[in-house]
């Protein structure tokens, strides 16, 4: 069961649903994220600003 997202500091790319609702907050494709994550880490704040937007 995923953690609520204001208490969730990581993606957890192994979870298809939290892939998915990560992707959809980013409004990008799964692949997009994957390669955001193999970027800089599965942390949200470095992959949102990866991706130029502000944490959530």
């Amino acid at each position: 069961m995923p953690t609520e997202t204001r208490d969730q500091t990581h993606i957890d790319m192994f979870d298809h649903s939290d892939r998915q609702r990560w992707a959809q907050h980013f409004g990008i494709t799964e692949e997009r994220l994957q390669k955001a994550v193999r970027m800089v880490s599965s942390r949200i704040t470095s992959v949102a600003a990866y991706l130029g937007h502000s944490a959530p």
